[in-house]
């Protein structure tokens, strides 16, 4: 049983930090909530491509992380302890 609890929980933490990423897009251009979409991005600014003639992989992963995507984790993870007791 704890094992699905920790990926319920890992499901509802990505779920808050999607949200509050969205929530922080949709904020950028309101004046008094601007604020909520100051963060950073960080990964690979350019995807890794490997050719093997065959066939082409190419790897890329970029994170934006704002301050309205910290608040979503924490609202998700207050919601799964309240309800899940």
């Amino acid at each position: 049983m704890k094992i699905r609890n920790s990926w319920i929980i890992v499901v509802v933490m990505l779920i808050g930090l999607i949200m509050g990423t969205v929530i922080g897009s949709y904020c950028n251009g309101i004046g008094a909530l601007s604020w909520l979409n100051y963060g950073q991005q960080f990964g690979l600014t350019s995807p890794f491509v490997l050719d093997l003639g065959v066939f082409v992989l190419t790897l890329g992963l970029t994170i934006k992380i704002n301050i309205a995507s910290i608040l979503g984790i924490f609202i998700a993870f207050l919601c799964y302890k309240i309800l899940v007791r």
